[in-house]
């Protein structure tokens, strides 16, 4: 898995007022856990671009006043508004200890019912898995290429590869919807 490295200062105050006095600063507060203690700091919000707004998952190498920890960033709070990121949790990585993340979901190939004229439709960007660190992937590919017209890839079908899908396997992955257009010059035919 790829990795970001960031950079932290400890925050002396913890409270609402610093908080925000940290945010019109432009950094945001964060906090970090599985270290025995919570390490509250502050990182510069330009630094999050790729972890926090990037599709893609990454592996945190943060360096919090000379002090390196590996981590991974599992909660994100962003204004309800304007998209700022208001709070980061991240969560110190164990070699040993298995870890709950999210992973995005590629999608590989064109589907035959796209081909037909129908609407890939993804339900799921992300899946839960629980893996050990080295074990991490940075995406998992679902293979779309024999995906007919209302047809539907569902979550028990991806095989997992040192790691274990959390989500429920009924819950669709991916589907190629119908168009009413479709729909109508079908029945016509008939």
């Amino acid at each position: 898995m790829k990795s970001v490295e960031i950079i932290g200062y400890k925050r002396a105050n913890l409270g609402k007022a610093d908080a925000k006095a940290l945010r019109l600063e432009s950094l945001v507060p964060c906090v970090l856990y599985g270290t025995g203690e919570q390490i509250h700091f502050s990182v510069p919000m330009i630094l999050f671009r790729e972890l926090a707004y990037s599709p893609v998952a990454y592996l945190a190498d943060l360096n919090i006043e000379g002090k390196k920890y590996r981590a991974i960033l599992q909660d994100v709070q962003f204004h309800a508004v304007n998209d700022m990121l208001m709070h980061a949790d991240f969560l110190a990585l164990q070699d040993d200890k298995p870890v709950r993340t999210e992973i995005p979901v590629k999608l590989e190939g064109t589907a035959v019912g796209v081909t037909k004229g129908g609407k890939l439709t993804p339900k799921l960007r992300k899946l839960k898995i629980e893996a050990l660190p080295a074990n991490l992937p940075d995406f998992i590919s679902v293979d779309i290429t024999d995906l007919d017209l209302g047809k539907t890839i569902k979550v028990s079908a991806v095989k997992p590869e040192n790691y274990k899908i959390l989500n429920v396997g009924a819950v669709p992955l991916v589907s190629i919807e119908i168009p009413r257009a479709l729909k109508t010059a079908q029945k016509e035919g008939k």
